[in-house]
């Protein structure tokens, strides 16, 4: 049995640390309201202060960040939250292990392997590169060791409200009513199952070839939303749904009070092209498959 520290008790966190609890291990989950789930030693803290982290991860052989601020707030909540983990790593010893995302990566032609260059001139995209970089470089000058874990837009039990496959998806799809999306309904992009993302987590923390570099949580092949919609209401055994795409100047209308809606312009080149994840890097590596797309899907619409 071994200590980890899983750093939010979100989507992820939640399935990362119920993993690491059925497997046996000592799991404390560090929240700033002290929530986590069942068999956990549940922490309230602030993860930005430097001390505190670092008091809480001592003993602790890997330290997982799966924080999520709102996407608003990623220029002023992620760098003081970057350097309380690096510290905390740093005087701990334990592993690094950070969930990243492709917006560092920014628009790109073909499919996206971990050697890309994160390449975005968006600001709140290049936090997320600077967070990258500096845990590298920390590996590098062997103070720390460190991976960043990647995936694309998660689905799956537990999946939060901002999911594009979430209840604004399954209750129209449900209901037989037509559902609404914010981007052409028959473009390829990739989806990250969340039970996927936790596995490759844990791999990526115990296993030292996954350490000083990047890696893409195993992935299915893309699906359109038109194509999930329709093998959810196969499963369902519901004729397939309707689709309508929300015209975007309404979505920018609506961006203009709500803080969320108006940050989709930022990421709207990756429903407007293809976006396809290439996964096979990892599944190489360590011999994991990303859960079959039928599976991931009755498990989806089962929770």
């Amino acid at each position: 049995m071994s200590k980890h520290v899983v750093v939010g008790s979100g989507q992820v966190g939640t399935h990362l640390a119920s993993k690491l609890v059925a497997q046996g291990h000592d799991v404390t989950v560090v929240t700033r309201s002290g929530s986590g789930p069942e068999g956990t030693v549940k922490v309230a803290a602030d993860v930005a202060d430097k001390a505190r982290l670092t008091e809480i991860a001592k003993g602790a052989d890997v330290l997982y960040n799966c924080v999520n601020p709102r996407y608003h707030r990623w220029l002023t909540d992620w760098p003081p939250m970057a350097e309380s983990f690096l510290a905390a790593a740093e005087a701990s010893g334990a592993v690094y292990v950070m969930l990243g995302n492709l917006y560092p990566y920014g628009p790109v032609t073909g499919p996206m392997t971990e050697d890309l260059p994160l390449a975005s001139t968006n600001p709140k995209a290049q936090v997320r590169a600077k967070m990258w970089r500096d845990a590298l470089a920390a590996h590098e000058a062997g103070r720390i060791r460190t991976t960043e874990v990647r995936g694309s837009d998660y689905f799956g039990p537990g999946t939060s409200d901002q999911s594009y496959l979430g209840d604004r998806f399954l209750v129209p799809l449900r209901a037989g009513r037509t559902i609404q999306v914010p981007y052409p309904p028959d473009m390829p992009h990739s989806w990250t199952y969340l039970p996927d993302v936790a596995d490759a987590l844990i791999v990526a923390g115990r296993d030292e070839r996954a350490w000083g570099r990047p890696w893409h949580v195993p992935t299915e092949d893309p699906l359109s939303f038109r194509e999930l919609g329709e093998r959810m209401a196969a499963l369902l055994g519901l004729p397939a749904p309707r689709m309508a795409q929300l015209p975007w100047p309404l979505i920018s209308l609506a961006g203009l009070f709500s803080p969320m809606l108006g940050e989709l312009k930022h990421v709207r080149y990756q429903f407007t092209a293809p976006y396809v994840l290439d996964s096979s890097a990892f599944q190489r590596a360590f011999g994991v498959a990303p859960t079959p797309i039928d599976e991931a899907l009755k498990a989806t619409l089962e929770a």
